[in-house]
């Protein structure tokens, strides 16, 4: 009979624990929608900051090492068929705003480091893509699917409504302008 009330007392608190894993999980997606629901009015909230293991093993990258410059925030993951015809848009922005000083960062999120990496060089990705393995920072930022893209000014500021789904390349260059100029 005590094994079993042990073994109930430990489902409960298995339970109980998973519960509140739910409750962060719920409060942190609400928090996010309230970010975007903020960009779409038109104010500018601080980009939540992040801190990331490149998945070319080279350091680690944080969004405040990025201030001064435009950040174009990519989240993917390796087993995305949309973010599979979106890299080559990207790749292609990276090398042409470059100069402008403008960054595109590609966060790969609820994925493989190693297909991960794959799929970088495959798509011969060569800006700054980095590893967010469970998904915490994707999760702050609100993302609900993949790929998903904000754009941080010059200030560390959100701006323009971030894209759900692939980038275009006239929206890539409309909200970079938006972010430039903000």
């Amino acid at each position: 009979m005590t094994a079993r009330l042990l073994l109930q007392a430990l489902a409960t608190m298995l339970v109980v624990g998973l519960l509140a894993l739910l409750g962060l999980r719920l409060a942190s997606a609400s928090g996010s929608r309230a970010l975007a629901g903020e960009v779409a009015a038109g104010k500018a909230p601080a980009a939540p900051p992040f801190t990331l293991r490149r998945l070319d093993g080279d350091g680690t990258v944080s969004l405040a090492s990025l201030r001064g410059r435009v950040v174009v925030l990519n989240f993917w993951a390796s087993w995305c068929g949309p973010c599979k015809h979106e890299a080559p848009l990207l790749e292609a922005a990276a090398r042409r705003y470059r100069r402008d000083g403008v960054v595109v960062v590609g966060i790969d999120s609820q994925d493989f480091a190693g297909d991960a990496r794959a799929f970088a060089r495959r798509y011969r990705l060569d800006y700054p893509n980095l590893h967010d393995g469970p998904g915490e920072v994707s999760a702050r930022y609100g993302v609900q699917g993949f790929p998903e893209t904000w754009f941080v000014d010059r200030s560390g500021r959100l701006v323009a409504d971030h894209v759900v789904g692939p980038l275009t390349a006239a929206r890539l260059a409309a909200d970079v302008a938006l972010a430039e100029h903000e």
